[in-house]
């Protein structure tokens, strides 16, 4: 959950006069926000940007933070004109880790009966349209923790993911020790969280941890914009759909899981889309069979451009 006080001061002698968000903006709509820790922004038609925006702290995540981020990722998924989302950070730092001072001071008391961080990963999960985390630089505890959070991980190859919680005698309370056994499997993630090692980019990729993994930062962004450009031009039921099943790959037996996946196979035929898409998937163009004969003809679904696909 946390980033060694070490390491953050160490970030800190080498970014202090700097920003850590991109020195680059790949497209014409520039980051706005009126939010105090994140940035938003549309880079691409129907792709949602949010940049974590706490230079100073690097990124340190903290309630603050959180309750703009939960904020803005509801009014994307809510936002029709947004198809998936890129979650960001700097170029050297996604985020270091949680925010120490909001909890060097807790008591078991505070923690329990606040149920602190709770509300740190009660949104994400939630969110139905693809989230892709891009990262660059440090993604330690619960910077790495919220990358997991995310269905895509883009990552530069000297990117570092780590959960250091045990050098300050915690454990990972963001899903740390869940979600990353479940990726790189129980031995591996066992040694990381009980050493506090880290690993980089190009083991994050070979661990099936990251989708993609980039030799240059300003790809790895570039990447996730142009992948969520495509996601979002797909039909926006398919989408929700197929992530709702692949999720419950993670949680359903093996049986139940192919039942699942079934009958939300089965509720899209009842789509316009499914319509749409399947008619115009043979040869790319509409038609209809009778007998042994194809006929063309004008389809209903498509005279309608609300959404057309290709």
């Amino acid at each position: 959950m946390i980033a060694s006080t070490g390491l953050i001061r160490k970030l800190l002698l080498c970014t202090r006069t700097t920003s850590i968000l991109p020195a680059y903006r790949l497209y014409s709509s520039a980051a706005t926000s009126s939010y105090e820790n994140i940035l938003v922004s549309a880079p691409k038609p129907g792709v949602g940007l949010i940049t974590l925006n706490r230079p100073r702290a690097l990124n340190a995540l903290s309630t603050g933070l959180f309750r703009d981020l939960n904020d803005a990722l509801r009014l994307m998924d809510d936002d029709k004109s947004k198809g998936a989302i890129v979650l960001t950070g700097g170029e050297k730092v996604f985020a270091a880790g949680a925010d120490i001072k909001e909890m060097q001071d807790l008591s078991f008391s505070d923690a329990f009966n606040t149920n602190f961080i709770a509300s740190w990963s009660a949104t994400i999960p939630g969110v139905r349209k693809p989230l892709i985390a891009a990262v660059n630089g440090h993604a330690l505890g619960g910077g790495c923790e919220l990358a997991l959070m995310a269905d895509i991980i883009y990552c530069s190859a000297t990117a570092s993911f780590g959960q250091p919680e045990i050098k300050l005698g915690i454990i990972p309370g963001a899903g740390g020790s869940q979600r990353l056994t479940r990726a790189i499997g129980k031995s591996r993630a066992m040694e990381i969280i009980l050493t506090g090692k880290t690993f980089s980019g190009t083991e994050a990729g070979q661990w099936g941890v990251a989708a993609r993994v980039f030799d240059e930062n300003t790809k790895c962004l570039e990447g996730a914009i142009d992948t969520a450009a495509k996601i979002a031009g797909m039909s926006s039921v398919a989408v929700k759909a197929a992530k709702e099943v692949v999720n419950k790959s993670q949680d359903l037996p093996l049986r139940d899981g192919l039942e699942y996946e079934r009958k939300v196979f089965h509720s899209l035929f009842g789509s316009r889309d499914q319509k749409i898409g399947m008619c115009q998937g043979v040869e790319g163009r509409c038609f209809q069979r009778a007998a042994d004969k194809v006929l063309r003809h004008e389809c209903v679904y498509c005279k309608d451009k609300a959404r057309v696909v290709k």
